[in-house]
């Protein structure tokens, strides 16, 4: 029987790795030997020619202990200011467990407005790339001390998602407190069972997953599950692993049974596609006829103004929108050539009639196919 593990990570040279909070932190803050060992193993496949980015958590944890504040904090203020105390300890850690190992690392912060910004998206690509080939370890975390519901990430599940595929990762460790995924909550029930290998995901895989988290976590096993997704339908393969296990990220690499495994998607996304379906945010929804589900998701087809039967919301042109059947189950999401107005007095027309409309006809799509990213569940390849 074939090593779908080993298979998988055959040509693995670019890695992401995303540390929780939970992984981080002990009884007394930053746990500094977990930290020295993942970075120990971290230096040692640099060394064997990998590149490595390194996604964490662990700056408002950090805080709260130096400040020595117990249970979550429950305002943005709160949280904000205490990972404002911690980021900078943070950063301290890691660059004096890398320099030990010879390497140097560089810290970047992000809210989510960085990467939305399509140019500003393309900088933080070519930084990373100099960096990487600097062989200097990037280290980014969201900007909790400044970033506001508006422009968060959510957790840095998702963030490091969005990472993955700035850097066209080959594969995205996120390292947590548990050993993987199971089909229900291991603290709840003694009766769980582990799943080390996800091929295809499907509605039951996102439902045993919860959200809740720990006192110095926020996304739960929900968002680790969420971020695999998105890292598969650009190709990427995940494995949610258990941060404290000794020499996990070797074991990864070596194709050894350690976590869960998420094969990624057969159809995949590329990097523009990704970029519009998970890291923009949708200013809106255009609901489609039959056909025009049809066409976009079985023809690869731009959407015609003729297969819109509602427009909901407030755009402007260049606007990300979100594309829904008549059950309101969203198929895709893409960027628009007309303002919500505009397609409410064309919709259900022919592009013919866009110019005797409007007075004028730039574009014949309300969304070009190649602005156009299928988000509903693509198939997985065989194994």
């Amino acid at each position: 029987m074939k090593n779908i593990r080993l298979e998988t990570l055959t040509y693995t040279k670019k890695i992401l790795i995303k540390i929780g909070s939970a992984v981080l932190t002990g009884t007394n803050g930053l746990d500094l030997k977990i930290v020295d060992a993942l970075v120990t193993e971290m230096c040692e496949l640099v060394r064997r020619g990998y590149s490595v980015v390194l996604v964490t958590s662990g700056a408002i944890a950090s805080g709260k202990h130096r400040l020595n504040i117990t249970g979550k904090l429950k305002s943005i203020p709160e949280k904000q200011a205490a990972a404002a105390v911690g980021q900078g300890r943070l950063m301290r850690v890691y660059s004096k467990s890398f320099e030990k190992n010879g390497l140097y690392v560089a810290q970047i912060l992000l809210t989510l407005s960085d990467l939305t910004d399509r140019q500003r998206f393309l900088n933080i690509r070519n930084t990373l790339s100099t960096l990487m080939e600097w062989k200097v370890i990037p280290v980014i975390n969201e900007n909790d001390s400044v970033a506001v519901d508006e422009i968060k990430f959510g957790d840095n599940d998702n963030l490091a998602a969005m990472i993955a595929n700035i850097v066209e990762a080959d594969l995205f460790i996120n390292l947590t407190n548990i050993a993987g995924l199971y089909d229900c909550n291991p603290a709840e029930s003694k009766k769980a069972k582990f799943i080390p290998l996800v091929s295809e995901f499907t509605d039951e895989i996102e439902a045993i997953a919860t959200a809740e988290t720990s006192s110095v976590g926020t996304g739960g096993m929900k968002s680790k599950v969420l971020a695999a997704k998105k890292v598969t339908a650009i190709g990427i393969p995940c494995i949610i692993a258990p941060g404290k296990k000794k020499n996990v990220l070797t074991d990864i690499l070596a194709g050894k049974e350690i976590g869960t495994l998420f094969l990624p998607m057969a159809d995949r996304l590329n990097s523009k596609k990704y970029w519009i379906a998970f890291t923009l945010r949708s200013q809106g929804k255009l609901v489609v006829d039959d056909g025009a589900r049809k066409a976009l998701l079985e023809k690869g087809k731009s959407l015609l103004p003729s297969g819109i039967t509602a427009v909901e919301g407030d755009f402007a042109v260049g606007d990300p929108v979100s594309c829904v059947d008549g059950n309101g189950t969203p198929i895709a999401k893409g960027l628009v050539n007309f303002s919500s107005a505009e397609i409410r007095k064309i919709m259900g027309l022919k592009t013919a009639k866009i110019e005797q409309i409007l007075g004028h006809k730039d574009y014949a799509e309300v969304i070009h196919r190649d602005n156009l990213a299928i988000t509903k569940q693509n198939t997985r390849r065989k194994i």
